[in-house]
């Protein structure tokens, strides 16, 4: 299968996926309590929500937004083949439902992507499924 989505484009978005997802803070509140944390180290876990650097964010949004809307449904439909949702002899439903949903607006496409746990992982196991692959993707020789 050859991508609507240029391979280093989608490489691009598993990245910048990647580095949202590591600074995304915890659920912890400071208010919780657990076994194996002391006191000393309540402060380094609270850190996390007061680095993120909203710079990540808005570069990976601009990569979807810059996106045609046929790439866009195509990387929505990639994610939902990588989650189970659909099966790769399903994809040309599952191009169907995502076409459907970023014609009714890219905003709702891209808030459903960037709200979608573990995107950079869904995104590879989507393309995996093609035999797709960003091994060597933007490697400097």
């Amino acid at each position: 299968m050859d991508p609507l989505t240029p391979l280093d484009t989608l490489c691009r978005i598993v990245l910048r996926a990647r580095e949202y997802e590591a600074q995304t803070p915890t659920n912890y509140d400071g208010d919780e309590t657990a076994d194996n944390v002391d006191d000393d180290e309540e402060g380094a876990l609270s850190v996390l929500d007061d680095t993120i650097n909203d710079s990540v964010e808005e570069e990976l949004k601009a990569i979807l937004e810059d996106l045609g809307e046929d790439q866009l449904a195509e990387v929505v439909a990639f994610c939902w083949v990588g989650q189970g949702t659909y099966d790769v002899a399903d994809w040309d439903e599952a191009m169907e439902e995502a076409t459907a949903l970023v014609t009714g607006g890219s905003d709702a496409a891209i808030d459903e992507l960037l709200d979608m746990p573990m995107l950079a992982s869904v995104l590879e196991a989507g393309l995996a499924a093609f035999e797709l692959s960003c091994n060597g993707v933007g490697d400097v020789s």
